[in-house]
């Protein structure tokens, strides 16, 4: 799966650092500061609104990343910033590694367990610190399986559009 309309979610503006026009950023990159290097970014505010935005720049620092928007020189146009979604073209990443996906190209997929019964579809993935979590929702419930591989994701196949899991359907 890869489509080049599709859009992939890297991360949010999280407020204005200083005076300078500096703001943080929540990256979920790997590593944090990879997110600049899938510009032009499409920004997204709270009520959908959108622009694009290239010629972005920054650096990881402590927790968070530190980026300088080229329209935002001061502490009032970065805190205008805040709560904007930063989202990229899936085209824009390179190809996974082998065994290794992202959690955009999971979502939608069928969950299946490995005896046959249909668990829905991957809603979302997210992170718990420990491990990251598959949320399969079918029309009755939401089931939180944790990524675990082989233990309990068995199978990804991205041609078929199926993920196999050793999960008890009453779990």
């Amino acid at each position: 799966m890869n489509d080049s309309g599709h859009r992939i979610l890297l991360g949010r503006v999280l407020g204005a650092l200083g005076l300078r026009g500096e703001v943080r950023l929540e990256s979920w990159t790997e590593p944090r500061s990879a997110i600049f290097r899938y510009q032009p970014w499409t920004l997204r505010d709270a009520q959908g609104n959108e622009r694009t935005v290239t010629g972005v720049q920054g650096r990881e620092s402590g927790k968070h990343v530190v980026a300088v928007f080229p329209d935002a020189t001061d502490r009032d146009a970065a805190e205008a910033l805040k709560g904007l979604e930063i989202y990229a073209p899936r085209s824009a990443l390179p190809p996974a590694r082998p065994g290794e996906f992202y959690w955009a190209d999971l979502e939608g997929l069928r969950v299946v367990t490995v005896e046959g019964a249909d668990l829905g579809t991957v809603s979302h993935l997210f992170s718990t610190g420990a491990n990251d979590v598959l949320v399969a929702r079918d029309a009755e419930r939401e089931r939180m399986i944790p990524f675990v591989q082989p233990q309990y994701i068995t199978a990804v196949d991205l041609e078929a559009g199926i993920v196999t899991v050793d999960w008890d359907p009453e779990f």
